[in-house]
């Protein structure tokens, strides 16, 4: 396959941590969902750079339990293989019981019950091989299939951890051993092994997930090591390129193309610009890797870019990062609540959407709000839908733009003292306000519009020909790193429903 021009990154808007896996000439991906529902996002692709989403690993509150867990806790990353025509995801919930494993054989399907690990740490990885286990009474060559399982955390503090495990049931089938203690970065994290050659190699990641953070390797000829580093670690960082419009680049996975071809897939943030602020979350990024003296070289000589070039399997297409959702068959998958809620809570059919709201506003740290939110893919974006003025005196029914409980800001209609009225409200740590507000028709239905770019987000309200900007809000007070607790998401701009019913008829997002 000759060399394409493919834009970066890959899969925009907060999609972190990412593992890859190939079969055949199928490549499917999952990333970090943290406290959202459903969680783990699978995407699939024929090129490696247009990326549809098929579905979700953990659909189901038997998989996972989200109750109660704070913002930016929950599902830490996941790694995704395949092996003997079964599907594996594993995964830690730092909310729950820790790290587990599910399978499936159809991955657009149903997943299984968690298979709990007993082994400590996050970011787990599985690695599958076939061994030679004897010889039968006949000569013939006898094998055994064996299954790792890998995580950053043990009795022996920081570090790579490894054992055997059952990976239908999660049953710890060897004792946990320390394979690795990095290469002397900041918190080594997100290890994966691949079988290459004659040997293992253990890909890392190191220096924290922000601006230090890069991708390590080693390898070893036995897969307990001991391992020896690359010559020229971190094989992928930013730490070292201020300015550039990427960062934080880290946390990645190898996967090998039907040509021989070989890629990378990692995190990494878009800034705004002139700052070390960022809103749309950690992304997913695309390089290609060549191997030179038994070790790879990323992208462009262990930096990657917003336009890059190499041998894609299939013909790129320009990247739609729009969405839209016209209520008429369900909700798409593209949705997601916060935490654990109930289905019947959210009803799409004929064109329009029912919410029906609970006690708990967006303000709810730890709750779950009658909230639906799709992923910001670009920074200039523009979202629409159109709501019905609540027939109730205390329900609120609007749009959000939401980043946790503690920051966000929101348009809404609700029924008031003298009338019907539409507010923009802020919510920015322990500042809350509703900084504009207009009388509105208490009968029938107006249109609800929210506009961002890298400075502002704009609130606009329509009941007939003409757009009336209400008010604007700071994009750097929707970022990251001025958020007070530990933030590894990004913005979603979504729909939502404070104690009554709300009805909604449609929903596009598009870029500006």
């Amino acid at each position: 396959m000759e060399m394409q021009t493919y834009q970066n990154p890959v899969i925009s808007g907060f999609n972190p941590d990412p593992s890859i896996c190939r079969v055949g000439e199928d490549f499917y991906l999952v990333t970090s969902s943290f406290e959202f529902f459903p969680g783990v996002p699978i995407y699939h692709s024929k090129n490696l750079v247009n990326w549809e989403l098929i579905n979700y690993c953990l659909t189901d509150e038997e998989q996972l339990r989200l109750k109660g867990c704070g913002p930016s806790d929950g599902i830490y990353a996941p790694t995704l293989r395949y092996w003997d025509g079964v599907w594996f995801m594993t995964v830690t919930n730092i909310s729950d019981k820790g790290n587990f494993i599910v399978h499936t054989r159809d991955i657009r399907g149903k997943w299984s019950a968690p298979g709990w690990v007993d082994q400590k740490g996050i970011d787990p990885s599985l690695y599958f091989e076939r061994s030679l286990c004897g010889h039968g009474e006949d000569g013939a060559p006898m094998y055994e299939d064996r299954a790792y399982f890998c995580s950053n955390g043990g009795e022996e503090g920081p570090g790579i951890y490894l054992c055997q495990v059952n990976p239908f049931t999660g049953e710890r089938l060897s004792a946990s051993r320390k394979i690795s203690a990095g290469c002397g970065g900041k918190a080594p994290e997100a290890p994966h092994i691949y079988r290459i050659g004659e040997y293992y190699y253990l890909m890392m990641a190191e220096g924290g997930t922000e601006y230090g953070h890069g991708i390590t390797m080693q390898r070893s000829r036995d897969i307990y090591g001991p391992y020896e580093a690359c010559p020229y670690n971190p094989v992928l960082t930013h730490r070292d390129a201020g300015g550039d419009p990427i960062q934080a680049v880290g946390h990645g996975d190898l996967t090998e193309d039907q040509n021989g071809n070989w890629w990378v897939v990692c995190l990494g943030i878009r800034p705004l610009e002139g700052s070390m602020l960022h809103n749309l979350g950690r992304e997913t990024f695309l390089a290609p890797v060549v191997w030179q003296d038994g070790w790879p070289v990323i992208g462009n000589n262990g930096r990657i870019a917003g336009q890059m070039q190499g041998p894609l399997p299939g013909m790129a297409l320009p990247a739609d990062r729009g969405f839209s959702d016209d209520f008429r068959t369900g909700l798409r998958l593209q949705w997601n609540t916060l935490r654990n809620h109930r289905a019947e809570d959210f009803q799409a059919e004929k064109g329009t959407l029912l919410i029906r709201g609970n006690e708990e506003d967006l303000d709810a740290f730890c709750g779950s709000p009658s909230f639906l939110g799709v992923r910001q893919p670009q920074f200039c974006i523009r979202a629409k839908t159109e709501v019905f003025v609540p027939r109730t005196d205390k329900t609120k029914a609007g749009m959000t733009a939401f980043y946790n409980g503690h920051f966000h800001y929101e348009i809404y209609v609700e029924k008031g003292e003298g009338g019907a009225y539409v507010n923009v409200r802020r919510r920015l740590f322990d500042l809350e306000m509703v900084t504009a507000r207009a009388a509105v028709s208490e009968e029938g239905s107006l249109e609800l519009k929210i506009e961002a770019d890298e400075d502002y987000y704009s609130f606009f309200y329509r009941t007939g020909e003409n757009w009336v900007l209400l008010d604007r809000g700071m994009t750097r007070g929707l970022t990251t790193e001025i958020t007070d607790t530990r933030s590894f998401t990004g913005v979603f701009i979504g729909l939502f429903a404070v104690e009554g019913e709300a009805k909604f008829c449609g929903f596009s997002l598009e870029e500006r």
